[in-house]
């Protein structure tokens, strides 16, 4: 059975700012392989409606960041229509109820919900954030911007 390989959203980042190592690695792995949770979509997504919402006040002043903020959406939504998206499902969610009671230190909600997705898929989660996900017993992590693997 072939790994599915679920990228975090801080390497959903460094990929669509074309980071040269992370790219390459991409290269190398088929598409159905590759995955990003509806958790990484909400974060990003909610980036970009942050910028835009921020830029409405100023309705009738040149403002090159709300462009800014609705390209970033457009590109947002391109960017995940060509990956394999991972829903917070029943299974998912069952996991998280698991990880919430263990009252893990140093991890957020949204980091808790994508681990959750990534074991509910025995997955491995690709991440350069390994201290926030350090505490999750059985989570497989790579850091695919170094030549880095490990299951805690």
């Amino acid at each position: 059975m072939a790994k599915l390989y679920i990228l975090d959203t801080d390497h959903v980042s460094l990929l669509q700012n074309g980071n040269p190592i992370l790219t390459k690695r991409i290269s190398q792995k088929k598409p159905e392989n590759l995955a990003v949770t509806v958790i990484t979509l909400e974060e990003k997504i909610k980036g970009w409606l942050n910028q835009i919402n921020r830029s409405n006040n100023e309705p009738f002043k040149l403002n090159s960041k709300l462009l800014w903020g609705y390209k970033g959406l457009t590109d947002e939504i391109e960017f995940f229509k060509n990956i394999q998206l991972l829903a917070f499902d029943n299974k998912a969610y069952e996991e998280y109820q698991w990880l919430v009671l263990q009252k893990l230190k140093r991890i957020g909600t949204q980091d808790l919900r994508i681990a959750a997705i990534t074991q509910s898929v025995n997955g491995i989660l690709v991440t350069r954030n390994w201290k926030d996900f350090e505490n999750v017993r059985g989570l497989m992590l790579e850091d695919w911007t170094k030549d880095i693997s490990m299951i805690i």
